[in-house]
């Protein structure tokens, strides 16, 4: 598209966003909540992201991230259509389908509260369809009067001046506002056209996500399997009409993939049933299946003159812990508190002060989750007796131990570090 460089814009806002997935909602509500104008641009229809053939997947949101989406104002919208995680059970297999005797075993019970020496019985977190997520954070965005939803619309080029950075739409309007947000995903455009670059790796492995019916309920467990081909996820979902529901993230070797997903459904429950065993009895898929190649991607940077990363833009891990949203979430929390903070002070909110520290704030936590989950997928992604050994005395190791059990539970909770606002249950 050719634009005028000097053209006046049709719109001005105080943020601009590209990428109106699940994390660039967030933080359009978050920042229409405290009185911020936003404008998002998404190359999709909001009818089309609500559909379940758009999205069948689910989101594992930890506690931290539900205390984002309860303070924006959209978790009541979603809240009867979310799974609470009571327990989380570990476990390592081989590749015959044998199950090690030593495993790891969460309860939520068992997290000590801040207050009186009583147990926190608040859940790990909830299983959440994304197409749940997604209604409830558009019905949030229409209820917010400095919100401009633009969609399907899609970015042509943003140029970035001294004073502002402008998006050119291709149906011609132009949106101009302080700061610009990319939040279009892992291969970010916006990303790329700024000339950040990026630190990425493809592994050998393929995502198969579906949702499957069982017998048995689940007890809101979710389970968490190692198997050499990469982690196998059963994730506790809400029943549907009286029928047991459960996710399932399962990572095989990307030459083995187009094979499982082609299988007819009966194959398909029992390499299923193979790999997760008896434990909910009988299964049979329902719905549609997704597959996805697993990467890893790193910006060198979050922050360039008027234009903050956000998300998948910038970082995306492997699913092995189900962290990915969780991550973003915590961006979203982060960033709407230095942009507000900083307004608030009467500052430039495009500027070094705001977006230097939402750097600061995010890039190391997500660099050492990226870490930790490139580890054990290293780890537990391969069938080497002493390897596999020492694997399980591991777990067995932190199973028995209590106060390393209760840390590694906050940190799947979302709940350690320098918490931002949101993230710690208070309003912007």
């Amino acid at each position: 598209m050719t634009k005028a460089p000097h053209a006046p814009p049709d719109l001005v806002a105080d943020v601009a966003i590209v990428g109106g997935g699940m994390v660039g909602m967030t933080l359009a509500a978050a920042l229409g909540s405290a009185g911020l104008a936003v404008a998002i641009v998404d190359a999709e229809a909001p009818a089309a992201m609500t559909a379940a053939a758009f999205d069948g997947r689910s989101s594992a949101i930890a506690l931290g991230s539900q205390q984002v989406l309860a303070g924006i104002g959209a978790w009541a919208a979603m809240a009867t259509e979310a799974q609470p995680i009571l327990d989380i059970r570990v476990s390592d297999g081989t590749a015959t389908g044998a199950v090690s005797r030593l495993f790891l075993h969460y309860d939520h019970t068992d997290v000590a509260s801040t207050g009186g020496g009583r147990k926190d019985a608040s859940p790990f977190g909830f299983i959440v369809e994304n197409r749940v997520v997604r209604r409830a954070l558009l019905r949030r965005l229409a209820e917010l009067p400095g919100v401009i939803h633009a969609a399907p619309a899609r970015v042509a080029a943003v140029d970035r001046t001294p004073a502002a950075a402008v998006l050119h739409l291709e149906d011609g309007r132009n949106i101009s506002a302080p700061l610009a947000v990319a939040a279009d995903g892992r291969n970010s455009p916006v990303r790329a056209a700024a000339g950040i670059a990026t630190t990425e790796w493809a592994y050998a492995q393929t995502g198969i996500v579906c949702t499957v019916a069982h017998e048995k309920p689940h007890g809101g467990v979710a389970h968490e399997h190692f198997l050499p081909a990469g982690p196998f996820a059963m994730l506790p979902m809400v029943d549907d009409d009286g029928v047991h529901r459960s996710s399932i993230v399962w990572t095989e070797r990307r030459a083995l993939a187009p094979a499982m997903m082609a299988l007819d459904d009966g194959a398909f429950a029992a390499e299923i049933e193979r790999r997760f065993g008896p434990t909910l009895g009988r299964l049979r898929p329902i719905g549609g299946r997704f597959a996805y190649p697993l990467t890893l991607v790193h910006a060198e940077r979050y922050v360039d003159h008027r234009l903050a990363l956000l998300g998948d833009a910038a970082h995306a891990i492997h699913p092995i812990a189900g962290q990915g949203l969780n991550l973003g979430l915590r961006d979203v929390a982060a960033l709407a508190e230095a942009v507000v903070d900083a307004r608030r002070l009467g500052l430039d909110i495009g500027d070094g002060f705001a977006l230097e520290r939402y750097q600061r704030w995010r890039r190391f936590d997500n660099l050492m989750l990226m870490a930790v989950t490139d580890g054990m997928n290293r780890l537990f992604s391969n069938d080497i007796a002493p390897v596999r050994l020492v694997r399980d005395l591991g777990l067995a190791a932190v199973n028995r131990l209590p106060p390393l059990k209760r840390l590694f539970t906050r940190h799947a909770m979302g709940m350690v570090g320098d918490l931002p606002r949101l993230i710690r249950g208070e309003r912007l």
